[in-house]
């Protein structure tokens, strides 16, 4: 398989996983809790003007596994699908929806937010998977030999991270806890290939 195959095949792999939890549980759950704005919230007045910056996430995502070096792809991968199972079962548990602002906004950008919103699922609000695999697909690309490439993805991550409360697609609350379950999936994934590394290396010593 080449390179680029074996690249696409985790992206699909990782990335349809979180998909499909994310349309499952949106069609199953049942009526969703407020999740209530915070100080942080109202200091980031709202705008549709952010809508490019959070959509960049669709180009952030496929940027990270065609770029990432490859021995990061199967840690990417596993760690997405992670994500997506404790989300969904937070979303199953206990269903979260927000207060969406009213959107009277006749521009480009007010008219995609519309059309987004229509298309997207009200309910699966907290842990904000935007905000899970925002922070595992700049985590994949940060790499110490490459300095201008962390700081960029970095500085893209966060502001995806703003955009998204700017356009209340998510709050501080959910959206914090979609960074959290983002770190946590990630590491718990490296020490679980860690350890796996470690186990298959080590060989049976004969009697």
């Amino acid at each position: 398989m080449s390179p680029l195959a074996t690249r696409l095949r985790h992206m699909a792999l990782g990335w349809c996983s979180v998909g499909l939890v994310y349309g499952l549980c949106g069609a199953l759950q049942g009526v969703g809790t407020i999740v209530p704005e915070t100080a942080l919230d109202r200091a980031i007045p709202f705008s549709t003007s952010g809508i490019w910056l959070y959509l960049s996430f669709f180009v952030l995502i496929p940027l990270a596994y065609l770029r990432a070096d490859m021995s990061r792809l199967p840690w990417l991968e596993r760690a997405m699908q992670m994500s997506a199972l404790v989300s969904g079962a937070v979303f199953m548990l206990w269903p979260t929806t927000l207060h969406y602002p009213p959107l009277a906004d006749a521009s480009l950008p007010g008219s995609v937010q519309r059309m987004l919103i229509a298309m997207d699922s009200s309910q699966n609000c907290l842990p904000s998977l935007h905000g899970a695999l925002t922070l595992l697909s700049v985590w994949a690309l940060a790499d110490s030999r490459r300095p201008m490439r962390t700081a960029l993805a970095a500085a893209w991550g966060l502001g995806i991270l703003y955009a998204t409360i700017q356009t209340r697609r998510h709050v501080a609350l959910d959206l914090s806890a979609g960074v959290a379950v983002g770190v946590l999936c990630g590491a718990a994934v490296r020490l679980w290939l860690a350890r796996r590394a470690s186990t298959l290396s080590i060989e049976p010593v004969s009697t």
